[in-house]
């Protein structure tokens, strides 16, 4: 201060050393500002794979979970090896069905509809599904796709009803007609296509037809006995003989052999006469219409021996009063 009692130095330059801030903020005048120098930070040295891990490993905890991780791990690992883990599965579900059970999302119901021929219990089996899976985790997508492999199965749908509910619609093929073939029976549609073998009773009212190409041609073996009337449903099989004609097996063991062309016309003519001289209680072996207008029949050894003695002894009657 003078004697005046006032500053030397304004408050300005004396506050620039107390509060740096300050005279950044408001320089002196004529004063000339220095560079400003920023601190440089060192940078760390870039760790490897290694380094980073042992770090990682060194923070709480994460030492704990790893170990937990590594003996869950082997003990998986010697439990799918040991076949004890498809055993658990195959008892009680896989580890992600046992979540979503537990949260509510089990299978209780699978509701089946439109099966026909099939039964429930082949429908189920072909889902491939059970009370161990949860609705959850089904994919209804290839549900369907198995279901469809069942050759009775034209067509199916499945749905998932949340939260424990399927429901599985099936449209069946219609079973036309049993075939045999190569000695073994298989059902066919009305167009002929193979929907399965006959594995039960439960197709045994079907028209039955034998030889090849013989499925083809169901609905025209059909014509034919439905033209016989009561005689024809007596009828056992159609028999295709050369691709080119039938031969109807009757009940009794008797065969009837058609002619190619009016086929149907010829069995009637056939059924007519059974009717008439009680045929089908004969003893004969079949009765050919082959030719038109005319009828042959065999009769069995038996019936022709007996026919044989009968003829002799009436041959020798007739000789004896002569």
């Amino acid at each position: 201060m003078d004697g005046g009692r006032r500053l030397l130095r304004s408050l300005k330059e004396a506050g620039a050393g107390l509060w740096p801030a300050f005279s950044r903020a408001a320089p002196v005048a004529g004063a000339t500002e220095s560079p400003r120098i920023r601190p440089t930070r060192a940078r760390a040295p870039r760790l490897g794979p290694t380094d980073r891990f042992v770090n990682l490993a060194a923070k709480r905890g994460v030492g704990l979970a790893l170990a937990v991780t590594l003996v869950g791990g082997s003990f998986l690992f010697g439990a799918v090896r040991g076949g004890q883990y498809d055993q658990f599965v195959a008892e009680f579900g896989s580890p992600g069905d046992l979540l979503a059970r537990g949260l509510g999302f089990g299978l209780d119901t699978i509701t089946i509809s439109g099966a026909r021929d099939l039964y429930e219990s082949e429908v189920l089996k072909a889902t491939g599904l059970s009370a161990k899976n949860s609705l959850l985790l089904i994919d209804a997508a290839a549900v369907r796709s198995q279901l469809l492999q069942v050759p009775l199965v034209r067509e199916a749908s499945v749905r998932k009803l949340f939260p424990d509910k399927l429901l599985v619609e099936i449209t069946e093929r219609d079973p036309f007609a049993v075939w045999q073939r190569d000695g073994e029976l298989v059902v066919v549609s009305a167009d002929g296509t193979v929907i399965e073998k006959l594995r039960d009773e439960r197709f045994a009212d079907l028209p039955w037809v034998v030889g090849a190409g013989a499925n083809k041609r169901v609905a025209e073996y059909q014509k034919i006995v439905e033209a016989g009337g009561d005689i024809g449903a007596r009828a056992r099989a159609g028999v295709l003989v050369g691709e080119r004609r039938w031969n109807i097996k009757m009940q009794s063991g008797l065969d009837v052999k058609l002619p190619e062309r009016d086929a149907a016309a010829a069995f009637a003519q056939f059924a007519k006469l059974a009717r008439e001289t009680r045929l089908l209680e004969k003893d004969l072996l079949y009765v050919d219409l082959r030719a038109p207008g005319k009828m042959f029949v065999r009769l069995s050894e038996e019936a022709a021996a007996h026919r044989a003695e009968a003829m002799a002894a009436k041959k020798k009657g007739k000789g004896g009063q002569t």
